[in-house]
């Protein structure tokens, strides 16, 4: 058990390592691409609408060889792991922008009004007004998001990542034991995707808790 058991432990580290440093820079993205959308500068919302829908429009799959194979011919060269972790944030940070975007427009038409009248102005109506109040509705989808990008992240074994998956293919070629290599493969899937939701569950818990005391 220990000869199979080890090599996907060691897959699920790399697995664990992609798929934080990917979510890290989808919230990034999405924020950015998400506020840009609402710009009141058409160049600008122009630009985050066509890679919002350029890459929820199109195959992740497709995004990563394009980002690995293709982008050398054009002089820029990226590491596996470098275009795996690209590729899902952005992936991910097109889908997050809409739900940033949704949030945002979710906040009631008065509270930018009273800022307004606060003589507040955009950027400081923005920060200390509208995102503290449209954090918490970002978080349940954001959180369907970030367990669909742990799954998305079998992907990166097309381009030669040793993360969960691919160590289990290597795994099952050399004893040959599907039924129990890729039932353990689920397992562990499954339990980084139930500390994902139970990270993010607090978090919505904290921020509930935030905008009560700040309502009150």
């Amino acid at each position: 058990m220990n000869d199979m058991l080890l090599p996907l432990l060691r897959g699920l580290v790399v697995t664990i390592e992609l798929t934080l440093a990917a979510v890290a820079l989808a919230v990034v993205i999405a924020l950015a691409a998400g506020l840009a959308r609402m710009s009141p500068r058409r160049a600008l919302a122009w630009v985050a609408a066509v890679y919002i829908e350029v890459f929820r429009g199109t195959s992740a799959l497709v995004q990563l060889f394009w980002f690995y194979f293709v982008l050398p011919f054009f002089g820029i060269e990226l590491s596996a792991f470098a275009a795996g972790t690209l590729v899902l944030a952005l992936n991910t940070g097109a889908y997050g922008a809409e739900v940033v975007r949704g949030a945002v427009l979710a906040v009631p038409r008065g509270q930018l009004d009273a800022s307004a009248a606060l003589n507040m102005g955009r950027l400081q109506t923005l920060w200390r007004i509208v995102l503290p109040q449209a954090f918490p509705a970002m978080l349940p989808p954001a959180g369907n998001l970030a367990i669909e990008l742990l799954k998305n992240s079998a992907l990166v074994s097309l381009i030669t990542i040793t993360e969960l998956t691919f160590a289990a293919q290597l795994v099952r070629a050399e004893s040959l034991r599907s039924a129990e290599i890729f039932g353990l493969v689920l397992v562990l899937y499954f339990a980084v995707a139930l500390c994902v939701t139970a990270g993010m569950r607090l978090l919505e818990r904290r921020a509930s808790r935030g905008l009560e005391r700040g309502g009150a």
